[in-house]
């Protein structure tokens, strides 16, 4: 059972149970639902491993690093064929993603990146006679970044389930080694990230890395994002990976000039909202698709967002690629035959993103609140409150004169609890949920992450205080941490 400290049991009551009661009330089975056609084989053993226990504190989603050991893995050499992933409590069962948000989970094989999951929880089922070979020789280390979004800790297990064929079974002989090419827009880094702000784009619709105009979007593209082909391949599989407001992943092919669509990984929302949440699922390639690569040719991955809704910062566009080396898997050169770029989700809505938010709290409406004094000095933000305008805990709001600035000082343990200031749409006042609030703010102003550490591993800025633009117009300015999304705040402009 999760506490809420008093001091926020009033601040978040209605929100929390709101949340309890959506979730007991969705109907969905608890569990991943395999959609795609998977593959099945004479002597095949489905297997159940956990990693873990992840004791998360609140504040930090900072990026960790740990072996995964024996217990965690196969003991006998073979193949495994899918993958299902998932995040659970102690007891096995999946926590909102309201609670507990798993951002990233990358299972490393020798050094290099295997499988992941994210919040839409792809699967990965290979076309049938195909697998990765798995051996009890290699070194197998998980990469985790798991956000708890509440003011207490947990303890939790990233779960996977795997199809796998031994050596040792007469079907292994028929199934065809693949290994994974990770390609990524902003990888490989640490933190693999970009920014698709609302005001980039075209039309509302950003494309990264073609779209990249200004220095810094252009220093977030990784070399990941491009490969050039070494020697004849064959293209398997593959589904793309994308964060709200992600619409689709696309995978590109170049030879002499020319450009051929090879797949595009499309989100679809179950989401009443649109494309603002997690409640999300990926295609992936169907079970035929297979593509033919020549030696020479370039690999390109994009992803496309909406930002015509919100900005969505610190967000991914990942297609790992599942690659045969060899041409007498089938398929055909894609420059000769176009190929199939529809696909098939890979399971259905899942029961831990029903809680969508956006329902009436009980906080006040900032633009109705009356105005305090002028801010001398910064407003400090402590134990998960806006020092002066926290809508949790009313009041009068905090004024600046036009022209000038309020500085935001986080003075929670910097290390370990982080914080934003992100411009969300007015009243922003509803309750919290996977939908909402978001970054709709037409002010556009975001701390980044307030917060010390090694910066470009973990996502802090590296600071702990931040100002307001100068440029702010007239008015009522509402806001919220994107790390902690109960805390809402507001300040006013003044003449």
């Amino acid at each position: 059972m999760r506490l809420v400290p008093r001091a926020l049991a009033v601040a978040c009551g209605l929100a929390l149970i709101s949340a309890a009661a959506a979730f007991a009330d969705t109907g969905y089975p608890n569990k991943l639902v395999n959609t795609y056609p998977a593959a099945s084989y004479a002597g095949e053993q489905h297997l159940h491993f956990k990693f873990g226990p992840i004791h998360v504190n609140p504040g930090p989603n900072t990026v960790s690093v740990a072996p995964i050991k024996a217990d965690g893995l196969p003991s006998v050499p073979g193949y495994i064929t899918s993958f299902t992933p998932n995040l659970t409590d102690l007891d096995e069962t999946v926590p909102g993603v309201d609670v507990v948000h798993l951002h990233h989970g990358v299972w490393l094989v020798d050094g290099a990146p295997q499988a992941a999951v994210g919040e839409e929880k792809t699967i990965v089922d290979m076309p049938r006679g195909f697998g990765e070979h798995y051996d009890p020789g290699q070194t197998w280390v998980m990469v985790h970044m798991i956000h708890d979004l509440l003011p207490n800790p947990t303890d939790v297990y990233i779960t996977y389930d795997m199809t796998f064929v031994p050596d040792t079974e007469p079907a292994a002989a028929d199934i065809k080694p693949v290994h994974t090419l990770w390609l990524d827009v902003a990888g490989f880094r640490a933190y693999p990230v970009f920014d698709a702000k609302s005001s980039y784009g075209h039309k509302g619709r950003y494309t990264f890395p073609d779209m990249a105009r200004t220095a810094t979007a252009r220093q977030a593209i990784g070399p990941a994002h491009e490969y050039v082909v070494p020697h004849d391949m064959t293209l398997v599989y593959t589904a793309g990976h994308v964060h709200p407001g992600g619409l689709w992943t696309d995978l590109d092919v170049t030879r002499d000039g020319r450009t051929v669509r090879l797949f595009r990984s499309r989100a679809h929302y179950y989401e009443p909202a649109g494309a603002v949440s997690w409640d999300v699922s990926m295609t992936a390639t169907k079970p035929d698709w297979r593509v033919q690569l020549k030696k020479g040719d370039v690999l390109n991955v994009s992803g496309t967002y909406d930002t015509k809704r919100a900005s969505w910062y610190e967000v991914m566009a990942i297609m790992p690629t599942a690659v045969y080396d060899g041409t007498d898997a089938g398929g055909a050169d894609p420059f000769v035959t176009p190929p199939d770029t529809t696909g098939i989700l890979t399971h259905g809505r899942l029961p831990e993103n029903s809680v969508h938010g956006g329902k009436r709290s009980g906080l006040p409406d900032a633009r109705d609140m009356l105005n305090g004094r002028p801010v001398e000095g910064p407003i400090q933000i402590t134990n998960f409150l806006y020092g002066r305008g926290d809508l949790n805990a009313g009041g009068r709001i905090p004024t600046v004169r036009r022209g000038h600035s309020l500085t935001f000082l986080n003075k929670d343990d910097a290390r370990t609890i982080w914080h934003t200031i992100t411009a969300c749409k007015a009243p922003c006042n509803k309750t919290t949920g996977i939908a909402y609030p978001i970054a709709d703010g037409k002010a556009g102003f975001d701390s980044g992450e307030l917060g010390t550490g090694p910066v470009g591993f973990w996502p802090v800025s590296g600071k702990v205080s931040w100002k307001t633009p100068k440029n702010l117009k007239l008015g009522t300015y509402t806001y919220f941490c994107r790390v902690h999304p109960f805390m809402r705040g507001a300040f006013r402009v003044v003449r």
